[in-house]
């Protein structure tokens, strides 16, 4: 090999590179091979070689020197009714938050801002509590079956007629976890050859349902309209890689009101596209049912648009009616298609009685089949509450996330280090919050995220607005520049 131009100064002679004070000869590496130390990673074993790391050095950086010093702002242990107020099980850590101790003492009458509680269902007294008690004493608190063997209970058929009607929709079907709910049913729906197209803010349960199905997968902006229809026109345009077949089919991921944005998702421009490009739809209205709409039907109520017009309905009844499980309802083919196809219908064990009965009554109340109009009031007062508290917020001058009518309140923080702090600041004053920061969100995104519930009285919200205004400027979060004239209320 001849050695170029660019390598000879002008008299003539090679020019040789000088890499770290050394002159590389001819067999430059071999000969200067003893001068680099060659660092073995930590903890790295000879089984090791074949698999994935677990945790990328950041996240394993972030949990060490961050998230341990924070740590107790987590997971804290709560011993009530996790309705309006609660009471939370104080401990204390000896070790900085590596482990924790109880103290014996219990916290009381804490103004719970945190729990899903939207229509204040989650309560051990009333129609819904003695309803349960009394099927509990029927049939037991389990089936110690599947639905396909010995656990299907005529509560089971019940629920899921109920939640049919409920929605607007032919049938319907009901699982024991609202995780599983989407991470067991879309790998029945979809596989390879198919088109999954996710919104970048989806929950957890979706992403890890859409990998599981081995369908091809594509993200598309947070609510953006115009992304989505990019992808689903270069979709059909240029079909599947390498092969260019048509896609067997295209399945849109949307949710009602996203967790920690509090956005709620432009539905009836979705279903446009969905119709245009001849797409699937596939609705996830985990904190949006029974929260928004006038009946408390989700987003496709609050929108006024028809039910028929989404292919996949799906929501959990662990929010708003204070139960567990989930549900997907759509048409009567497909309900039947999913009790023979999907892993969580098969294999998981039925519902507890107790559980269905307590989704049972709730419904009923949200439908007024009880009798009152207390489920019709809950979801007004939601609504009241979530105005009211998202008003003061911004006139307070913090920056809050998501749509005005949304019961998700992310207040945001941006900086890690506040996250601990705002949180601790609060339970000192008697309310308790959820604080959100890295991997859930951005780590410049650190945010507190308050969930408004019916069951919230105006002097429980008055309380927690003056608290929150207090640590607000304390720690100097008060970020919005935009200056608006208080309200007369």
């Amino acid at each position: 090999m001849t050695e170029s131009s660019a390598n000879k100064p002008a008299n003539g002679q090679v020019c040789h590179r000088v890499k770290n004070g050394v002159k590389p000869g001819r067999n430059g590496f071999i000969k200067n091979h003893h001068h680099y130390h060659h660092q073995q990673p930590m903890y790295c074993y000879p089984e090791d070689k074949d698999f994935v790391p677990l945790y990328q050095d950041f996240e394993n950086f972030y949990t060490r020197n961050l998230y341990m010093r924070i740590r107790d702002s987590w997971n804290r242990p709560i011993c009530s009714v996790p309705g309006a107020k609660m009471d939370l099980v104080e401990r204390v850590s000896p070790d900085y938050n590596w482990t924790f101790d109880y103290t014996g003492k219990v916290v009381e009458g804490v103004i719970n801002m945190g729990s899903y509680n939207y229509l204040g269902f989650a309560e051990n007294t009333g129609y819904c509590a003695d309803a349960s008690a009394e099927v509990t004493m029927k049939y037991g608190v389990g089936v110690a079956s599947t639905r396909q063997e010995m656990g299907n209970l005529d509560r089971h058929e019940e629920m899921e007629e109920l939640v049919a009607k409920f929605l607007g929709v032919e049938s319907a079907m009901a699982f024991g976890m609202g995780f599983a709910t989407n991470s067991m049913n879309i790998p029945a729906l979809t596989g390879k050859g198919c088109l999954i197209l996710s919104d970048e803010l989806n929950h957890a349960s979706l992403v890890l349902g859409a990998r599981l199905s081995g369908s091809t997968i594509r993200v598309f902006k947070h609510n953006n309209m115009q992304s989505l229809e990019k992808m689903l026109r270069d979709a059909i345009v240029h079909g599947q890689p390498r092969t260019h077949r048509p896609w067997k089919k295209i399945l849109i991921l949307v949710e009602g009101i996203y967790s920690m944005e509090g956005s709620i998702v432009r539905l009836p421009e979705v279903i446009a596209l969905k119709k245009r490009y001849r797409a699937y739809l596939y609705l996830d209205e985990a904190h949006s049912i029974g929260a928004l709409g006038p009946g408390g039907r989700g987003v496709v109520d609050y929108f006024g648009l028809d039910p028929r017009d989404v292919d996949v309905m799906m929501g959990t009844f662990t929010k708003s009616f204070g139960a567990a499980g989930g549900y997907i309802g759509g048409r009567k083919e497909l309900m039947e298609y999913l009790r023979s196809h999907s892993h969580s219908a098969v294999y998981a064990a039925s519902m507890s009685p107790p559980v269905v009965e307590q989704i049972i009554a709730s419904m009923k109340c949200i439908m007024g089949e009880d009798g009152t109009t207390l489920g019709r009031d809950r979801v007004q007062q939601l609504a009241e509450n979530t105005l009211y508290f998202r008003r003061k917020l911004t006139e307070m001058g913090f920056i809050i996330y998501g749509n005005n009518d949304s019961p998700v309140v992310p207040m945001m923080l941006y900086m890690p280090a506040k996250i601990g702090a705002f949180g601790r600041e609060m339970l000192k004053r008697n309310i308790g919050v959820v604080v959100v920061g890295f991997p859930a969100t951005p780590i410049i995104e650190s945010r507190a995220r308050f969930c408004i519930s019916a069951a919230h009285t105006k002097d429980m919200l008055d309380t927690a607005l003056s608290v929150i205004s207090e640590v607000g400027d304390l720690l100097q979060v008060k970020y919005s520049r935009q200056k608006r004239l208080p309200s007369l209320d």
